[in-house]
C-alpha cells in the first residue's frame, strides 16, 4: 500500500454549535471521493478541535509530506491575515521537513463568488 504524502487542511474559525462544522466536513468527504491519494483534514481557530497544529500532526504522523491549508473563510479578516501566517510560521519550523503551501482565503475564489452568485439568482 502506497503511504500518501499530500495532504489538504481545511482551515475554518470553529463554533461552538458541533453542526456547524457539517458543511466543511461535506466538502472534506467530496475531496476523499475525487482523490482517494490526499489525506483531508478539517482544523479549527478556536472552539473545535483540532486545532490547526494538531491536524499537521496528524497528517505527517499519517505520512503527509506536502500539506495545503485552504482557508475556509469567506472574507479575509484578522484571523486570514495575522493568525494563520502567524500559525504557520511555528509549524513550519516545527515540521522542516514539510512543504507547506497556503491558499488564499475561498471567498476570493472567483469560482466561489460566480457560485454563490447563481445561487443567489436561482
Amino acid at each position: 500500500m502506497t503511504v500518501p504524502t499530500r495532504a489538504i487542511v481545511l482551515f475554518a474559525h470553529g463554533s461552538r454549535d458541533p453542526l456547524w462544522s457539517r458543511p466543511m466536513e461535506r466538502v472534506a468527504q467530496r475531496i476523499q471521493e475525487r482523490d482517494p491519494a490526499v489525506l483531508v483534514q478539517c482544523a479549527f481557530l478556536e472552539m473545535m478541535a483540532p486545532d490547526l497544529p494538531g491536524a499537521v500532526r496528524t497528517l505527517v504522523a499519517a505520512g503527509a509530506h506536502s500539506i495545503t491549508v485552504l482557508p475556509m473563510f469567506l472574507g479575509v479578516g484578522r484571523h486570514a491575515r495575522e493568525d494563520l501566517p502567524r500559525l504557520m510560521q511555528a509549524l513550519a519550523h516545527e515540521y522542516p521537513q514539510t512543504r507547506f503551501q497556503v491558499q488564499p482565503a475561498i471567498g476570493d475564489d472567483p469560482r466561489l463568488v460566480d457560485l454563490m452568485a447563481a445561487i443567489a439568482l436561482s
